[in-house]
């Protein structure tokens, strides 16, 4: 195993040698310019359009064997959190031997308030951050299998395991830079209207670049990513009713941002609180005075380095840390009218409409960053008002090991959504084992895929 790792690394500091300072972050590359006259485009219609070079094969061939044959990005027309029109971006991945009639929407959780923390710009081959990921920058959390840390490497690996599972199956793949070119992290209006508009633009551009003019089309999300693929679901009947997700399956669910700020205060995520705020406060300008007024001047530097870094430099700087000592009236603070109002409008999920598409829900109740009974509560209210949800609790792990382990499960049940097959109409909640995995999820993953899924939770599987 160590010498596999050294070879990856070897591998890393070979691709950033040839590929050094060939691509531009999002703050320094024109492409993601917001027009002046962005009004006039339609929710969800494209603003321009670039296909970029798939050297995501290199990254993704190691350590699993992935191949790409095509990247394309769209700059889209958006709606943020105010109801104004924004510009956002989504990435479209083509496998080799691809079904076009197939797409999914994996949303990465980048988690960060950072605009270069984008995955249309971390997934790319000679991003600066893939050049950095010694110091603790990142690398897109899903896409290059370089995320947030389950006590090892395997969790860094985590979301490219996810997509290289999508696209060893011959789908297309989408993945959205949900947060906007303002990186507005975990403003739920901001995250779920553009998860819903990429799915619009891709439809709308997908033909005619090779998918299929009427794909089955499904959503995928864990953590951050659930985030904005929940807020979708949830906001869909009243902002594109005439989109039609054959799913949408979401692993390690945050419903309410208050009570996970007050679980992961001074525990090791005590950094999501920091970008957190942040990116509330850019999508909000009331949330923004708030915080200037509130926090404790000679803290303030501080709060915005670890606020503004990629996931693992704020991880690392942030780890451990008393997020309330950095405000006035430390946690009393946030029981003021601002911060309450923003949480209750977009950072609380369950009060803007009832999911159509039927939902595969995953969550460990030994969760370290967002209670279970947040979730528990979630899915009670969205099935008393029709919706139809398979809901896994899982009685074994935390966050992090349910990120891995419910993904095979989480794939098994896009796979039948994909193929057409229906669903229950009513909702049930199961209480599960690490996830319960299958026969049909392990031949869908692969030995390959699987090895790595078995190894990174120390051959429980």
């Amino acid at each position: 195993m160590a010498a596999a790792a050294l070879s990856i690394v070897s591998f890393f500091i070979l691709l950033i040698a040839v590929f050094a300072a060939s691509t531009s972050p999002p703050s320094q590359d024109p492409w993601y310019e917001q027009p002046s006259n962005i009004s006039d485009y339609a929710a969800g219609e494209m603003i321009r359009f670039r296909s970029v070079s798939p050297q995501l094969e290199s990254i993704l061939s190691l350590p699993v064997n992935v191949s790409v044959k095509a990247v394309y990005q769209y700059l889209f027309r958006t709606t943020d959190g105010l109801g104004d029109a924004v510009a956002s971006a989504v990435t479209l991945l083509e496998p080799y031997h691809s079904d076009p009639s197939k797409l999914v929407g994996y949303q990465a959780f980048y988690d960060s308030a950072n605009v270069d923390c984008s995955p249309s710009y971390t997934l790319r081959a000679g991003n600066e951050n893939l050049g950095s990921m010694s110091s603790g920058l990142n690398v897109s959390e899903d896409i290059p299998f370089v995320s947030p840390r389950i006590t090892s490497h395997f969790m860094d690996k985590l979301t490219t395991f996810q997509i290289a599972a999508a696209l060893n199956l011959g789908w297309w793949v989408f993945t959205t830079d949900y947060e906007g070119l303002e990186a507005e992290f975990s403003a739920g209006l901001q995250s779920g209207h553009a998860v819903l508009d990429s799915t619009r633009v891709i439809l709308d551009e997908g033909p005619s670049v090779g998918l299929s003019g009427n794909p089955r089309y499904a959503l995928w999300g864990y953590s951050g990513g659930a985030l904005a693929s929940t807020w979708a679901a949830e906001l869909q009947t009243s902002y594109a009713p005439e989109l039609n997700y054959a799913g949408v399956a979401v692993g390690g669910t945050t419903p309410n941002i208050s009570s996970v700020l007050q679980t992961i205060n001074t525990g090791s995520h005590a950094a999501l609180a920091f970008s957190g705020i942040y990116g509330q406060s850019k999508a909000f300008p009331n949330l923004t005075d708030w915080l200037n007024a509130n926090l404790i001047s000679s803290k303030s530097a501080q709060f915005y380095s670890i606020a503004s870094g990629c996931f693992s430099q704020a991880t690392s700087m942030g780890s451990g840390q008393d997020f309330y000592t950095y405000f006035k009236n430390g946690e009393l603070s946030f029981y003021d009218a601002v911060p309450q109002s923003v949480f209750q409008w977009s950072g609380q999920m369950g009060l803007h409409g009832t999911p159509i598409a039927p939902m595969f829900v995953y969550k460990a109740t030994g969760d370290e960053i967002s209670p279970v009974e947040d979730t528990d509560a979630l899915v009670k209210k969205y099935c008393a008002a029709g919706a139809r949800i398979e809901y896994h609790r899982d009685l074994v792990g935390n966050h992090e090991t349910e990120a891995i382990s419910g993904s095979a499960s989480a794939l098994e049940w896009i796979s039948d959504r994909l193929s057409g097959k229906p669903v229950s109409d009513d909702c049930n909640t199961q209480n599960v084992l690490l996830s319960s995995l299958s026969v049909e999820s392990v031949a869908l993953l692969g030995e390959e895929l699987f090895t790595i899924l078995q190894t990174a939770l120390g051959g429980m599987l």
